[in-house]
């Protein structure tokens, strides 16, 4: 998992919590048309209705291009926004989003402080003992962010055989891969990704291992300076999660699913997940 802006973007840790989104009226596979079935009410293609209901996920406003703070607006934006959003379009509910810090996060859900947490979390066997994890919503490969004509090494291999610092964001799969594929020694941990991009930019790390949806958000912000390495180091499924046995559980799959049947997600993902997505984050 998971994954985070350069000298701007720091700012983002001082955003106040608790930034509201409403469902975008542009939606597809749901109506305003409700149906009963037994004792269950749905919306139109038979998801769950959630007769208004307020979620509240947890993100960190700082992962991109899942969540950030655009700089020209001020506002809270990213792929989480705009799935939640279409979300709770089709289910009936109303996402508000609680700016909280990785370090704690899926903790704080486990005990019910939040409704669901964003974040681009990685789906793990560990993880699943105290949280419920949605459908994995898509598969990332671990990779590594260097800087722009980096020439020490040119391939995973040459880094891998090398004596070069490796930084990553503490209590992550990002930080259990680096220690597993370069050993604790070479391996430099941060409180949050945009402190360990900042230390691959000033010379302090040699590479940053995350996800490569994060890598092409970092990368697209600031292209004169980051760029990723060729080759993957392992792929990963990402998902929500909800406290144990939650009753969001389901219907959040639903959508999903439909999001997925008729084309909504690939679109959104298309906003985000590439490597002409440019970020307003970081100067």
């Amino acid at each position: 998992m998971k994954f985070r802006m350069l000298t701007a973007a720091l700012a983002v840790f001082s955003f106040a919590a608790g930034v509201s989104a409403c469902g975008d009226d542009d939606t597809t596979g749901g109506t305003d048309a409700t149906e009963s079935s037994g004792s269950e009410t749905t919306v139109g293609g038979g998801l769950a209705d959630l007769e208004g209901r307020t979620v509240t996920v947890a993100v960190e406003n700082a992962y991109v291009p899942f969540n950030y703070i655009n700089q020209d607006t001020n506002e809270a934006e990213g792929w989480d926004y705009d799935v939640w959003a279409e979300i709770c379009a089709r289910l009936n509910c109303t996402p508000e989003f609680k700016e909280a810090a990785w370090d704690g996060m899926i903790q704080a859900v486990s005990d019910g402080q939040f409704d669901a947490a964003a974040d681009g979390i990685t789906i793990t066997d560990e993880r699943k003992q105290v949280v419920d994890f949605s459908i994995g919503y898509i598969k990332v490969a671990q990779r590594l962010l260097v800087v722009k004509g980096e020439d020490r090494f040119t391939s995973l291999d040459e880094f891998k055989s090398g004596d070069f610092k490796v930084g990553t964001q503490t209590g992550t799969t990002n930080y259990d891969t680096a220690v597993e594929e370069y050993g604790d020694g070479r391996v430099q941990a941060f409180e949050s990704f945009p402190f360990a991009v900042q230390a691959l930019i000033n010379g302090d790390v040699d590479a940053v291992i995350l996800d490569d949806t994060a890598g092409q958000g970092y990368a697209g912000a600031d292209r004169e300076k980051l760029e990723l390495l060729e080759g993957d180091i392992k792929s990963d499924e990402l998902g929500f999660i909800f406290p144990k046995d939650s009753d969001l559980l389901e219907p959040v799959n639903a959508a999903l699913t439909s999001m997925m049947d008729d084309g909504k997600l690939e679109e959104i993902n298309g906003r985000f997940f590439s490597p002409d997505f440019e970020a307003p984050v970081a100067e």
